[in-house]
């Protein structure tokens, strides 16, 4: 698609960016086998991956859905031996998600499946120097999704990480 606007407009720029990673991530999710979990259930996993144990509460604040939403996800997950679940240390009426060891496998085989693909396509379609940009775009847009992060967490509360 060619571009008609200046590159520095900024609402320019937002809307190409999320059409290019939505299509990215359409694409890369069109090769999951039909038997691999769902978006939902792998992003469940990934925040407890890269955020240690979490309570469901926290998990939910996370994925930026209500409790109730990830219930099922949850009890199916926990059903699967993806997830465990031990009751709180302070607060008895809470329980404590935690990636087991087969939910770790699952996670980073899909994640190597993902990235194997993605690598593929770029070794045989982008030239070094077009790798190059891509690299440091993906600093730019690590950036930009940590200041909108940033900007949607609540000053006062934090969903720190259970130990």
């Amino acid at each position: 698609m060619a571009s008609t606007l200046p590159s520095d407009d900024a609402a320019h720029v937002a809307v190409r960016l999320r059409a290019s990673v939505s299509h990215l991530g359409r694409q890369l999710r069109a090769g999951m086998p039909p038997q691999a979990l769902g978006t939902a259930a792998l992003g469940a996993l990934s925040h407890l991956y890269r955020r240690g144990p979490l309570t469901p509460t926290q998990l939910a604040q996370h994925e930026g859905v209500k409790l109730q939403t990830l219930t099922r996800l949850l009890a199916e997950l926990e059903a699967a031996g993806h997830i465990s679940r031990r009751p709180h240390q302070l607060d008895g009426r809470q329980s404590v998600l935690a990636l087991t060891p087969r939910g770790a496998r699952l996670l980073t085989g899909e994640a190597k499946r993902r990235e194997a693909s993605l690598a593929a396509v770029l070794a045989g379609q982008l030239a070094p120097a077009e790798r190059a940009a891509l690299l440091r775009a993906c600093d730019l847009i690590d950036r930009v999704a940590d200041q909108i992060a940033a900007d949607a967490a609540p000053a006062s509360t934090s969903a720190a990480p259970v130990r």
